[in-house]
């Protein structure tokens, strides 16, 4: 379960850093929850100091209770009374120290006080240490990605029953995310996307007031985030077929064409397998099935990392990814074909990597 030696362990690996700084701005940053395992408070503009032996956060009174309730035992708090106080602590933690930080991340006047309070010797950027420390996940992740994964598809499952001919995409939208918080998710892990139509071609559509007719896709993209962690799952539906039309009968044959390209994705990866491997093998295979007629027609990687975000750090299934699978990595395989001005299916599983190959969560 959640060791925060452990991952501090980790991000230190291969470090040059002394001390590395945490900073929040008004969004929190996502290593702030890696290391902390908080699952309340808002804890925006707040810093936190990662040494070998523990961490130091600094709360405002706003949070110091919040912080107390859920700290882990490494975990020392100091209540910020002033901000001539918490200038003293970057002196105190910081001076004369190799200092890390989240250059990806970090907020620029927050990089600006620990050049000016800290005065460190060195300020050295973290962002691969921390990315590298998140991308194989322990028990206690995966168990919580495994409890997100439950809730979306209890969700997406039980979806077909809510459609209905003349409903916007933005009220099935507000049905999806109702589902999700009442079947125990603690929020969404994106906003849902909801496809009607021809809306379906375009990847990242986001629901508006188009309306569902008969004999169209539907596809649906949302994700639920459980304790921190997160889900992604797509399924593409026919809403009430007419199966003596050309145009079912097309919708129906992308979608055997993705499920296979689906099936073979998943079938390719394996620890040690570079993460283009699964995704070439489903482009080439997209490209030359049925004559042909989806050649250029999937535009968009096979998977990503997932975890604490929806597009964790870590190996992604790409075209030129070149990196390793290793095992307990969480991945998404997420296969689609897009016809501008028809529609487009996408169906997507997250998945870890076993010893024994790909298990869909």
């Amino acid at each position: 379960m959640f060791s925060a030696m452990e991952r501090i362990k980790r991000i230190f690996q291969g470090s040059k850093a002394d001390v590395i700084v945490i900073s929040n701005g008004r969004v929190v940053d996502s290593n702030f929850l890696y290391l902390t395992g908080f699952t309340s408070g808002v804890f925006e503009n707040t810093f936190m100091f990662v040494t070998r032996r523990g961490t130091v956060l600094f709360a405002s009174a706003l949070e110091y209770d919040t912080a107390m309730s859920q700290k882990p035992n490494e975990m020392k708090i100091v209540k910020l009374t002033s901000s001539e106080r918490l200038i003293k602590q970057f002196s105190h933690y910081l001076k004369g120290k190799r200092v890390g930080i989240n250059e990806s991340f970090i907020p620029y006047r927050h990089y600006r006080a620990i050049k000016l309070y800290g005065k460190p010797r060195k300020i050295v950027d973290v962002s691969e240490n921390l990315a590298m420390a998140r991308e194989i996940k322990d028990k206690g992740e995966k168990a919580k990605i495994e409890m997100a994964n439950r809730i979306i598809k209890r969700v997406l499952r039980e979806a077909p029953r809510y459609f209905r001919t003349g409903m916007t995409e933005k009220q099935l939208a507000a049905e999806i995310d109702y589902r999700m918080m009442k079947y125990g998710a603690d929020g969404t892990s994106f906003p849902s996307l909801v496809c009607f139509g021809k809306n379906s071609a375009y990847p990242h559509h986001l629901p508006n007031g188009t309306r569902l007719r008969p004999n169209s896709f539907v596809l649906l993209d949302c994700g639920s985030k459980y304790e921190n962690y997160c889900s992604d799952v797509t399924r593409t539906f026919i809403y009430k077929p007419d199966k003596r039309s050309e145009k079912y009968k097309r919708m129906a044959e992308m979608l055997a064409v993705v499920k296979e390209a689906q099936s073979l994705g998943i079938s390719k990866i394996r620890i040690g397998a570079k993460g283009s491997v699964a995704h070439n093998a489903v482009a080439d295979f997209l490209d030359k099935t049925r004559g042909g007629k989806y050649k250029g027609r999937f535009i968009h990687g096979l998977g990503h990392a997932i975890g604490i975000d929806v597009h964790d750090p870590g190996t992604g299934l790409f075209p030129s990814s070149s990196a390793r699978l290793k095992e307990d990595m969480v991945t998404s395989v997420e296969p689609g074909v897009y016809i501008v001005g028809f529609g487009g299916v996408r169906i997507e599983d997250d998945i870890v990597v076993t010893k024994k190959g790909a298990r869909i969560i």
